[in-house]
């Protein structure tokens, strides 16, 4: 049992609270806050949906988080935020307003999910969108309304938002003018502020039984009904506000770096502005507000997106275990399936691949069973370097095809020094099907991935050499 320091909603919470168990049982059973719905405890339908703010500096930052995911003990110095904490005295506000108007909801169970997220999205933009509003809610679903009248609502929300102007540029003032926001919300910067975090200087991990919680988003799907009953080191506040940086050779993430921040970093957008769009393909908005680039890797998952992009780009790790450290490539870092170089007491400290140069290029492709919110059947990355059309520095990386992630390496070596052409693009097609080895399971039969890998490299090199892609590869 720890000590548990947080605000939930107006709320100061110091409490005695094993901080395994998931921030959505301690809102019903402890504090009785019963908009919070439990749903499919998978972070799937965003009935849980809530809010958690994070200081920075003088400012708190909000993110919407799927709370049946989330170890308690990440909630400490935060401010929680549920349906309850943004209700007005007398009225509805007037984003619960718009759904009752606009018959966005019917059952009401999912739509406590639905407002929170928005409400998230409204306070983390000056410029709002009905478009990334409605992509803000990614991680809902509605069983009974459909999401036609939910996306009518929200843009009358945004356009109503649109016609009063920021008289601060904040928009948390803003909100609260509006009435969508009570006025507390002005208050905890400076509640945060008096609550006395200890920082997380030491992450050895001190007995070798301690399971470590970095996002919690796959942990807590996979072991449910047992993770509030284990010793866990949590880490998703070691290196906080720590972000993506570059110097003259590489590219640094620290390890608890999430998703989000990835997709949303400057650094990446520098060099690969197309990943904004496409790592929307990763999960949900709550699930990549907590799932962690280490935590990608470490799960070992054959089809782990983020490890798929990295292992193109010749990533490198680097472990640390108390006060030693070491440094491995991400391409081998798989000994086989769930097998990886990592002794029990090491954690990856942080992440680092080669500064990508003006002629580099990189495609990421993905398919799976649904577009959206969905694990990949077989993904794959393709990354390298254009000198005078030739391919140099190449790297193939394909998921989903065999035990492990899978740097594909014969394939790029074949590649590398070619100015392609049709007959060294058709036996690189051939040479790849040499390296996998996919299995029949329920993404797919192993002869249609081999097809779909086949197809995702005919649409990497669509994308950078679509003359000499011939009829025959595409069937």
């Amino acid at each position: 049992m720890n000590i548990l320091e947080c605000i939930i909603n107006n709320k100061a919470i110091e409490v005695l609270a094993n901080p395994g168990i998931v921030v959505l049982d301690f809102l019903r059973q402890h504090e009785h806050l019963m908009g919070t719905k439990e749903g499919c405890r998978e972070g799937d339908c965003g009935a849980c949906t809530i809010l958690v703010g994070e200081l920075h500096g003088n400012e708190v930052i909000y993110k919407s988080v799927n709370s049946c995911l989330m170890p308690l003990g990440d909630a400490h110095g935060k401010h929680i935020v549920t349906i309850e904490g943004i209700n007005q005295p007398k009225e509805l506000n007037p984003i619960q307003h718009a759904f009752v108007e606009d018959g966005g909801t019917q059952c009401g169970f999912c739509t406590p999910g639905f407002i929170m997220s928005l409400t998230g999205y409204c306070l983390n933009n000056k410029q709002l969108k009905s478009s990334e509003a409605i992509h803000s809610v990614d991680g809902n679903i509605c069983r009974c309304t459909g999401h036609p009248p939910i996306k009518k609502a929200i843009h009358h929300i945004v356009d109503g938002l649109k016609k009063f102007p920021k008289t601060n540029g904040t928009p948390l003032t803003h909100l609260i003018e509006q009435n969508i926001l009570p006025e507390y919300f002005l208050s905890i910067p400076k509640r945060l502020e008096a609550i006395n975090i200890a920082p997380l200087v030491d992450v050895h991990i001190e007995e070798e039984h301690m399971t470590v919680v970095s996002g919690g988003t796959d942990l807590y799907v996979q072991k449910a009904f047992s993770m509030h009953a284990e010793r866990t080191k949590r880490i998703s506040s070691w290196q906080k506000h720590v972000p993506i940086t570059e110097d003259e050779t590489l590219i640094h993430l620290p390890g608890t770096t999430t998703v989000e921040e990835f997709r949303l970093s400057p650094v990446i957008a520098k060099y690969f502005p197309e990943l904004k769009t496409q790592f929307e393909l990763f999960g949900s908005t709550p699930i990549r507000n907590r799932a962690t680039v280490a935590g990608n890797i470490v799960n070992a998952s054959p089809i782990g997106d983020m490890t798929c992009l990295l292992i193109a780009l010749n990533a490198s790790l680097r472990l640390r275990d108390g006060g030693s450290q070491r440094t491995i490539p991400l391409r081998q870092f798989y000994k086989g399936y769930k097998q990886i170089d990592k002794k029990k007491s090491e954690l990856i400290e942080s992440i680092s691949f080669p500064l990508p140069k003006p002629n580099s290029r990189l495609s990421y492709e993905k398919v799976s069973r649904r577009k959206y919110l969905d694990i990949a059947s077989v993904n794959t990355t393709m990354a390298f370097e254009l000198n005078n059309d030739r391919i140099v520095n190449c790297g193939i990386s394909a998921g989903g095809v065999g035990p492990t992630p899978l740097f594909l390496a014969k394939t790029s070596e074949y590649l590398n020094g070619k100015i392609l052409n049709g007959k060294y693009f058709e036996d690189a097609l051939e040479i790849a099907q040499t390296e996998i080895s996919p299995i029949s399971d329920a993404r797919g039969s192993a002869e249609y991935k081999r097809l779909l890998l086949r197809q995702l490299m005919v649409t990497h090199c669509m994308k950078y050499f679509p003359g000499i892609v011939r009829k025959e590869s595409l069937v």
